[in-house]
């Protein structure tokens, strides 16, 4: 374990995912290092109310936003003038803070251009081998080309094959040198619960506009179950009007942990920091329904590896509506 250095630690916001799997891995590293976190509007809040006390530099936003129409694909590529252009402007800040703050180490989740050849530099991410819907072998090595600049590859992941939650996408014949599996990170607190409470709970996340999509159709779906009791927890604050449905809005670590485990069953999307903090918590995935954002591959991996694993359930976005509840 790394000690007795100046940690610069900065996750991608692309979704709060890759900020609150970073959140056990700071824990333990500021027990013996000095940390310094990078953050966006997004992140920050997450950051404050878990580390408070640790130095925060503002970071490029990447503010990625999703189409209601385009396949998330095409909205990627057409975005990635942008996208390369936050990478530069991340390498060459973390240049500036090498110098400003005496940074020895650099641990970057996601954020390609957060390396340096001047010190030591990890990269975070379970995605090391693409699944996308066309040019895979290009794409691919573009992604090899950006990880390689880094001299450590850490995974979060359990580095048995059979116990993996991301299959493929972080298991296969590795390009790096210098590959470490993290296993399971998550920020959730197995705690006792004394009841079930709810019957389905909906677990919100992503990013725009398919996150309000999929909140309003099981905002729909829990009304036309009033007999049902439900929960909505939301990564920001939002509001309707439906009578079986509990609203909880940015709930923080412990009350994300209690709900998830009061309740009878979870519709999520197939994220990979959910399914780790689902898996972290014990859940029995046999109680998961998965409904991947539509056209992100990535996504739609998960699902079906992890049905095919776990016999959790899969349902499109677009079938959402159609399926009943028992």
């Amino acid at each position: 374990m790394l000690s007795a250095k100046t940690i610069f630690i900065s996750p991608l916001d692309w979704g709060l995912g890759h900020a609150t799997r970073c959140v056990p891995l700071i824990k333990n590293l500021q027990k013996s290092n000095n940390i310094i976190l990078g953050v966006t509007p997004l992140t920050q809040k997450i950051f404050n109310d878990e580390f408070p006390d640790l130095l925060k530099v503002n970071v490029p936003t990447y503010n990625i936003r999703y189409s209601k129409k385009l396949p998330i694909w095409l909205k990627l590529f057409l975005d990635s003038p942008k996208i390369l252009y936050n990478i530069k402007k991340e390498h060459q800040l973390v240049e500036k803070l090498i110098k400003k703050h005496k940074i020895n180490i650099i641990v970057s989740d996601n954020r390609f251009g957060f390396y340096s050849k001047n010190v030591h530099s990890i990269f975070i991410t379970h995605q090391v081998f693409l699944k996308t819907p066309f040019a895979n072998m290009f794409l691919q090595a573009i992604n090899k080309k950006f990880i390689l600049n880094f001299d450590e590859l850490w995974i979060p992941d359990n580095v048995n094959e059979s116990k993996s939650l991301s299959g493929d996408l972080s298991h296969g014949f590795h390009f790096h040198k210098n590959v470490k599996y993290l296993g399971i990170l998550s920020r959730l607190n197995k705690i006792e619960v004394s009841e079930k409470i709810y019957d389905f709970l909906f677990l919100i996340s992503g990013p725009e506009p398919q996150q309000t999509i999929f909140k309003n159709l099981l905002v729909e779906k829990g009304r036309r179950y009033p007999s049902l009791k439900f929960a909505l927890a939301c990564p920001h604050s939002t509001k309707f009007d439906a009578q079986n449905i509990e609203i909880i809005n940015s709930p923080n670590a412990k009350k994300l942990s209690e709900v998830i485990l009061q309740s009878k069953k979870i519709i999520c999307r197939s994220g990979y920091s959910t399914l780790m903090d689902l898996h972290h918590l014990g859940i029995d995935f046999k109680n998961i329904i998965l409904v991947p954002t539509s056209s992100q591959t990535e996504q739609e991996y998960l699902a079906y590896y992890i049905s095919n694993k776990f016999s959790s359930h899969v349902v499109l976005e677009s079938k959402l509506l159609e399926m009943k509840f028992d």
